[in-house]
C-alpha cells in the first residue's frame, strides 16, 4: 500500500494533566489530522515507541502516545525491572493516563473532531481493545499489535477482558505471529467467538513465521520485516477506511 508522506510539525511530549505526559506527533499543515491513540509495551514510551507516533504523523494523523511509566523506560533486557512495574498497574490507572491524551486531541484545533483510533503493542495491544470498549463510539477503530492478556487460558499480569467486548464499538483489527508461544491458538479462537457471537466488525490476522514483538525494529532478534509491513498496511487501511 503506497501511503502520501508528511512533514512532521511536532513531535515532542507534552503535559495532558497534572504529572501526566505523552509523547504527541502532528504532520505539517492546517489539517485537521485524524487522532490517533498510541498505546506502549511493556517497556515505556521509549524510542521505538516514539518512533511508531512518529510514523503515524508521516502518514498524515495527529498521534499521541500516554505515557503509561510517568517518564520511567526500561531495556529490553532488564525483566528484573519490568514485571514490578507492570504488576502496579491496573486498567482504571491505565485509562487514567488515557483520558487525559484523548482530552489533549479533542482540544487541538489541528485534530479533526470526532471519533480517534488506536494503536497498541503488547499490553498496549490489549490496552487499545480496552479503551476502545471503555470509550465506545469516540474509537472508530482500534488495531491491537500482539495484545496479550485479552482471552488467556489463565491469568498472568492483566485480567483477561473477553467480558469488555460487547461493548466495543467501533472495528477491530487483532494482528499475532504464528510463532508467538506467549498467546496461543486457542486465545485466537476465544476472542473471535466472542466477537462473532456480539456481531462486532474485527479481522484477526495471524502471521506464519513471526514471533511476538514482530513489528518492533528496535528489537533486531524478533522483528519479521514482511509481518511488520503486512500489519502496518493493515492499520493503515483500517485508519484510512475509519477515520479519513
Amino acid at each position: 500500500m503506497q501511503q502520501q508522506r508528511h512533514d512532521i510539525a511536532r513531535a515532542e511530549f507534552v503535559e495532558t494533566g497534572a504529572g501526566k505526559r505523552a509523547y504527541y506527533a502532528v504532520p505539517a499543515g492546517a489539517g485537521p489530522f485524524p487522532g490517533v491513540l498510541v498505546f506502549q509495551e511493556a517497556f515505556g514510551v521509549n524510542d521505538y515507541v516514539q518512533s511508531e507516533v512518529r510514523r503515524l504523523a508521516e502518514h498524515g494523523y495527529a498521534a499521541i502516545a500516554p505515557d503509561l511509566f510517568d517518564g520511567e523506560t526500561f531495556s529490553y533486557d532488564d525483566r528484573d525491572s519490568i514485571f514490578p512495574r507492570l504488576s502496579a498497574l491496573t486498567d482504571d490507572g491505565m485509562l487514567e493516563r488515557v483520558r487525559p491524551a484523548v482530552a489533549f486531541l479533542d482540544a487541538q484545533p489541528q485534530v479533526k473532531k470526532g471519533a480517534y483510533g488506536a494503536v497498541g503493542f503488547c499490553m498496549g495491544g490489549r490496552l487499545a481493545v480496552v479503551v476502545a470498549a471503555e470509550f465506545g463510539d469516540k474509537i472508530a477503530a482500534a488495531a491491537a499489535f500482539y495484545g496479550g492478556g485479552i482471552a488467556p487460558d489463565e491469568q498472568r499480569v492483566f485480567t483477561p477482558v473477553l467480558d469488555r467486548l460487547p461493548n466495543v464499538k467501533g472495528e477491530l483489527l487483532l494482528m499475532y505471529g504464528a510463532e508467538d508461544a506467549g498467546i496461543a491458538p486457542s486465545e485466537h479462537a476465544r476472542i473471535a467467538e466472542s466477537l462473532s457471537a456480539h456481531k462486532k466488525a474485527y479481522t484477526l490476522t495471524v502471521y506464519p513465521g513471526a514471533q511476538h514483538a514482530f513489528a518492533s525494529h528496535a528489537r533486531p532478534s524478533m522483528y519479521h520485516a514482511e509481518a511488520a509491513r503486512k500489519a502496518w498496511d493493515q492499520t493503515f487501511a483500517l485508519l484510512e477506511r475509519t477515520l479519513t
